[in-house]
């Protein structure tokens, strides 16, 4: 498993497993090559006794940072916006692969808390090159995971 779409698979199959072994969970739907979901960044539609929640599954590598990167442009050279500031789900799932440790963070609260916070966390920025030459730049933050979790209400770690 090799770069950013690994990892994503690895997260999303991760998680699915996990959400599918919890009791409460009624129902499952895998909505990332629904072009509707997309546009909203939305991953998986969960259904469980509680009710129903469009979830958006982030993959990272990068646990012994103690750092969530929270993407605030996701192609700089096109303005487009990261999809922490635009995703439609209520929750955002943060999954780092190894050591297999999930967060869960209530979008609303969190997008709000960091939107507000923004200027006490640096700016990082990482290139993806493009097929046929040139590249585009992903711009975010690096927000400390304890600093998130003493400030946001609601989130939660799991361990898978």
């Amino acid at each position: 498993r090799s770069g950013a779409s690994g990892v994503a698979r690895q997260a999303t199959a991760d998680i699915t497993k996990w959400l599918q072994s919890l009791p409460e969970t009624l129902q499952l739907q895998n909505v990332e090559n629904d072009p509707n979901y997309q546009h909203i960044d939305v991953d998986l539609l969960l259904t469980n006794t509680k009710g129903t929640y469009q979830l958006e599954i982030k993959g990272d590598r990068w646990h012994k940072t103690g750092n969530f990167f929270f993407e605030t442009h996701s192609n700089k050279e096109k303005n487009t916006p990261g999809c922490f500031m635009y995703t439609q789900a209520n929750y955002l799932l943060y999954y780092f692969i190894t050591p297999r440790t999930l967060y869960i963070l209530p979008i609303p609260e969190t997008r709000h808390w960091f939107t507000t916070n923004i200027n006490r966390f640096p700016e990082r920025s990482t290139t993806t090159p493009v097929r046929g030459g040139g590249h585009y730049t992903t711009v975010g933050r690096l927000v400390p995971i304890e600093t998130v979790i003493q400030e946001v209400p609601g989130v939660k770690q799991y361990q898978l």
